[in-house]
């Protein structure tokens, strides 16, 4: 099974996140407003890596605090799953994968800016459940994208 894990600092997220800040700031955007209601796929899970299913993040009053995305790769047979958050400063968050038939979970969790993720599980032709969380709202979606 393979297994990555972004750490919070490491050098790629924060260099994403200082050039992210910039161009906000430039652009006059950077506020305390709410949450946008829909993040875009970052792209993290690699070349290869298709968007093939997300699913918003939301609270109990339905504010969108980031949307749980599912790439897949026809070449290797992995999917992967990424939550990219909307808030704009830390909060813990997680991203978790798992086959539907048997498997065990495999997350990533931690205090992100953001995103959790990518975490990968071998499904060519299997179901799989994924699991989103920013903040305290949570997002899982269960036996899908079963090709």
């Amino acid at each position: 099974m393979v297994r990555t894990t972004a750490l919070l600092g490491s050098p790629a997220r924060t260099a994403a996140a200082g050039a992210a800040a910039v161009t906000l700031a430039a652009a006059g955007v950077l506020a305390t407003a709410a949450p946008a209601s829909a993040a875009n796929y970052n792209g993290a899970c690699g070349s290869g890596y298709t968007l093939v299913d997300s699913a918003p993040v939301r609270t109990l009053t339905g504010t969108t605090l980031g949307v749980l995305f599912l790439t897949y790769n026809t070449s290797n047979g992995y999917k992967c799953a990424v939550t990219v958050s909307n808030v704009g400063r830390p909060v813990p968050m997680a991203v978790g994968i798992k086959r539907s038939s048997a498997g065990t979970w495999v997350f990533d969790k931690g205090t992100y800016t953001s995103y959790a993720g990518p975490v990968y599980t071998y499904a060519r032709g299997q179901c799989v459940d994924f699991d989103g969380v920013i903040d305290s709202a949570r997002k899982r979606l269960v036996n899908t994208n079963c090709k």
